[in-house]
């Protein structure tokens, strides 16, 4: 079960379009948003950025049940879609998903990795972790949506793995994945890749190829002063 509440005030937005939608983020610190789903027709509202930027900083928000307020009623959604700008820490547009007790969701859950630095592999064996997912999509009613899924890490040896089937998921939580018979890896202890480190010259060639020069040097030199005396004679 989740334990932090977000709730966000939201309003109406009657003023819809491309054109409405850079005058309120430009003009009132505002975005754009819509609410759809839960068999309603859709509802564009306005949120104050500062409020869901501040929100969407805790992990569990895209994890949690959210309440909008919409004109002193209040929403149960989920988010379902955030488009951020490109090159500015800014939000653009936001769409959660009404959700209904009664009904099933589906919702992608963050791992979090247990004892992983006490693993076996790693601790005493000397390998290295490698995450191959991060979060899981899973489906569940409302009220079993779990904040995160824990990987317990500690037994795991090198060359072991933990795929999603080996996961202890909360009670009415299932893997979308494992629903269509597909157990990815989740994680896995190998050895660190070795660095390949280039051995330096060695020496005595070094000095062998510094005599040779030299004494092809001394050649050249006795070659030019031979050169000399015939000039002179």
């Amino acid at each position: 079960m989740s334990k932090n509440d977000f709730i966000l005030e939201a309003q109406p937005r009657g003023d819809v379009g491309k054109g409405a939608s850079r005058r309120l983020r430009r003009n009132a610190g505002e975005i754009p948003a819509i609410i759809y789903g839960g068999g309603e027709d859709p509802m564009p509202v306005t949120l104050q950025h500062k409020d869901i930027a501040h929100a969407t900083e805790n992990e569990a928000f895209f994890s949690h049940i959210i309440t909008l307020k919409v004109d002193g009623q209040e929403v149960s959604a989920i988010i379902k879609d955030l488009q951020r700008h490109p090159a500015k820490p800014k939000i653009m547009h936001a769409d959660f998903m009404r959700i209904r007790a009664d009904q099933e969701i589906t919702v992608r859950v963050p791992l979090h990795f247990v004892n992983e630095e006490k693993a076996i592999g790693v601790k005493q064996e000397g390998g290295i972790i490698n995450h191959m997912m991060n979060e899981l999509e899973v489906t569940c009613l409302p009220g079993k949506l779990p904040e995160y899924i824990e990987v317990y890490m500690a037994e795991l040896r090198i060359g072991d793995s933990i795929h999603i089937a080996d996961l202890a998921m909360p009670e009415g939580v299932e893997s979308v994945d494992l629903a269509h018979g597909e157990n990815h890896p989740v994680a896995a202890c190998v050895m660190p890749k070795e660095e390949v480190i280039e051995e330096p010259e060695d020496e005595e060639v070094a000095e062998g190829e510094e005599g040779d020069a030299e004494e092809a040097a001394d050649d050249d030199d006795a070659g030019g002063d031979d050169g000399d005396d015939k000039a002179d004679e």
